[in-house]
C-alpha cells in the first residue's frame, strides 16, 4: 500500500558563497603587474515548485535534510569562481509552507507557482575588485557569504471542489469510485480509507474535483480517529457534502445524528461554516435503507439542506446528484473575487534611515543590527589586519561609530555585530582618506610602542652629557663616571648612594668613548 505523508520538516540548507582571490599578477620583467584575484561565485539556492505529478510529501519524510550546491572560490589571473546550482524541490498542489513558529511564509496552490525558500550566500570580491585609486593592490579579499539555513514545515491541504465529509464506512469511497476513474481502497470495515483520495468529475461542459477524505467520528477536532490529521484537507473544498448510510445497524446511530455530530466537529475545527452543503443518503439499494431515506428526508429538508437519495452499487440517482454537485461548484466559483495579479510594490528606503540600528544587550554591550553591517563582519578575514582596517572605514562611512558616540558607548565598550563582538576603539583616521602601507597591514591598528627609540635614546643621553659653566668652574667637583648625576648640589657627600642615579650606558657608546679618549692622549705624546 501507498504511503501518503502529508506533514514534514524539512532542514534546508542554502548555498555558501566562494571566497574572492588575493593574488598579484606576476611575469617575467613585471614582478609587480597589479591585483588579479577573482570573485567567489554565488551559494545555490533551495526552491520550492508545484508539480502536478506530485501528490504526496512522502519523499521528504524519509530525506528531509536537503543542501544547495557551494560557490567555488575565485583564483588568480582574473578567474572567478562557479555558481553554485541551484536546487529545485517539487511539492504537491496546496502545499503551505509553515515557519517552526507557526508563521505562513507561502501558500502553494497553482501549477509552476515558485518561492525561494533559501537564498543562497553571496560570494566575496577578489582584490582585484576591492581596487581603487588609493588602494592599488589590496591584500585581502572578502569571503563568501554563508546561505540561509532554517527549517521550514511542508503541509499539505488538498485542493477540490467537493469534499465528501461522513462516518466511517459510509460509502464514501465507493461514491468517488463510480463519480470519477478514481480507484480508492473499497472494504467492508472501518477506517478502509487512510488517505484523502482525489477524483475528476466530467458531465457535459462542467469538470470539478472531489475529494474523499477519511471518516470522521466525534472527537476527531481533538485528536481522535483520524480526523485531526485530514481534516485540514477540506478547507479547500467549496462544497460539503455528507455522506450517511441510510441502511446503518449500528444502534443509536440514525442520519439526523450522523449529520449533527460531524456538523459539530466541523464547527469545532473552525472555519468551513459558509460553506454550501447538501446531504448525500446512500445505500438505498437495501430496502430498509430505503425506508429510512424516506422517513428522514422530510426532517433533513426542514433544515435548509438539499437531500438525494442514491446507491453506489446501482448507481440509482447519480446523475442528480453529479449535476447538482456541479451547479453549486459553478455558483461558487461564480461568487469568488476575481484573482488579481499581484501589485509589485516599491517603498523606497526613507531619507533618515541608516540602514541599521543600535540597542543595548542586557549585558551592556551595544548591539549593532543591520543587513549591511552583519553581511561586512560575514565577509571579513579577522586574521588580516588590512581586511579589518577595510571593515572599520566601511562601518564608519556608514556612520556606525557616530552613533556608538551618540548612544553613549565610550573607549573601550563591547560592540556586538552579528555573531562578532569588538572593544570598540574609535579612532580619528577611520573613514578618512587613508593611504594604505604595506599590503596585508594597516598602521592605524599598530600597537604604540611604550618603549622610546634608540634615536630618542641617545639624544636624552647627549643633552645629560652637556657639562653646565658652573660645572666646569675653578674647583667645581669632577664626575668620574659620566653616566652618574648629580641629584642636587646641597653640599651632601657625593658617596652617598642614595643621592645618584645611575643611568645604563649603552657598551657600544661606552667603547667608543674610550677609543676617543685614547687617541687624543697619543696625540699629546
Amino acid at each position: 500500500m501507498t504511503t501518503f505523508v502529508d506533514r514534514v520538516v524539512l532542514h534546508l540548507q542554502a548555498g555558501d558563497g566562494g571566497h574572492g582571490c588575493a593574488s598579484i599578477h606576476r611575469e617575467k620583467f613585471k614582478p609587480f603587474g597589479g591585483p588579479d584575484g577573482g570573485d567567489g561565485g554565488h551559494g545555490g539556492s533551495v526552491s520550492l515548485v508545484v508539480d502536478p505529478q506530485v501528490h504526496t510529501l512522502l519523499d521528504f519524510h524519509f530525506r528531509p535534510h536537503i543542501k544547495a550546491e557551494n560557490g567555488r572560490g575565485g583564483a588568480g589571473s582574473n578567474r572567478d569562481g562557479a555558481n553554485g546550482a541551484n536546487l529545485v524541490i517539487k511539492v504537491p498542489n496546496g502545499t503551505v509552507v509553515h515557519g517552526v513558529d507557526g508563521t505562513v511564509l507561502a501558500d502553494m496552490i497553482g501549477a509552476g507557482t515558485t518561492f525561494e525558500v533559501a537564498r543562497g550566500g553571496r560570494g566575496g570580491r577578489g582584490n582585484a575588485s576591492l581596487a581603487n585609486a588609493k588602494r592599488r593592490a589590496p591584500g585581502f579579499a572578502e569571503l563568501g557569504e554563508p546561505g540561509d539555513r532554517l527549517d521550514v514545515v511542508l503541509e499539505l491541504k488538498s485542493v477540490a471542489d467537493v469534499g465528501l465529509v461522513g462516518f466511517p464506512s459510509a460509502g464514501k469511497s465507493s461514491l468517488i469510485s463510480v463519480l470519477s476513474a478514481a480507484k480508492p481502497k473499497i472494504a467492508d470495515y472501518p477506517f478502509t480509507t487512510l488517505v484523502p483520495n482525489l477524483g475528476v468529475v466530467r458531465i457535459d461542459e462542467h469538470t470539478f474535483t472531489v475529494a474523499d477524505v477519511p471518516g470522521l467520528i466525534p472527537g476527531a477536532a481533538t485528536g481522535k480517529g483520524l480526523g485531526l490529521e485530514f481534516l485540514r484537507h477540506i478547507e479547500r473544498c467549496e462544497v460539503l457534502v455528507h455522506v450517511v448510510d441510510a441502511a446503518t445497524m449500528d444502534p443509536g446511530r440514525d442520519p439526523l445524528a450522523d449529520i449533527d455530530a460531524i456538523e459539530a466537529e466541523l464547527a469545532e475545527y473552525g472555519g468551513l461554516a459558509d460553506r454550501p452543503r447538501l446531504v448525500v443518503l446512500n445505500k438505498i439499494d437495501v430496502p430498509d435503507g430505503r425506508d429510512l431515506a424516506d422517513i428522514v428526508r422530510p426532517d433533513i429538508e426542514a433544515r435548509g439542506l438539499r437531500v438525494y437519495e442514491v446507491s453506489a452499487v446501482t448507481r440509482e440517482g447519480l446523475r442528480e446528484l453529479t449535476y447538482a454537485l456541479a451547479e453549486m461548484v459553478e455558483a461558487s466559483r461564480a461568487a469568488a473575487p476575481i484573482l488579481e495579479p499581484t501589485r509589485i510594490v516599491i517603498r523606497p528606503t526613507a531619507v533618515d534611515d541608516a540602514g541599521f540600528v543600535i540597542e543595548r544587550a542586557p549585558d551592556g554591550a551595544f548591539v549593532v543590527r543591520g543587513q549591511r553591517p552583519e553581511r561586512w563582519v560575514l565577509q571579513t578575514n579577522f586574521d588580516n589586519d588590512e581586511a579589518v582596517g577595510f571593515l572599520a572605514d566601511r562601518l564608519a562611512r556608514l556612520g556606525v561609530e557616530e552613533k556608538l558616540a551618540k548612544a553613549g558607548a565610550e573607549p573601550g565598550s563591547l560592540v556586538r555585530i552579528g555573531e562578532r563582538e569588538f572593544d570598540w576603539r574609535p579612532t580619528l583616521y577611520a573613514g578618512a582618506e587613508y593611504v594604505p602601507s604595506a599590503r596585508g597591514t594597516d598602521s592605524r591598528l599598530e600597537e604604540k610602542l611604550t618603549r622610546a627609540s634608540a634615536s630618542e635614546r641617545l639624544a636624552a643621553r647627549k643633552a645629560r652629557r652637556q657639562r653646565s659653566p658652573e660645572e666646569t668652574a675653578p674647583g667645581a667637583p669632577t664626575l668620574g663616571n659620566p653616566g652618574l648625576v648629580q641629584l642636587d648640589a646641597d653640599g651632601s657627600d657625593p658617596a652617598d648612594p642614595t643621592r645618584w642615579e645611575s643611568d645604563p650606558i649603552d657598551p657600544a657608546l661606552d667603547g667608543a668613548a674610550d677609543r676617543g679618549a685614547g687617541d687624543e692622549a697619543r696625540r699629546a705624546e
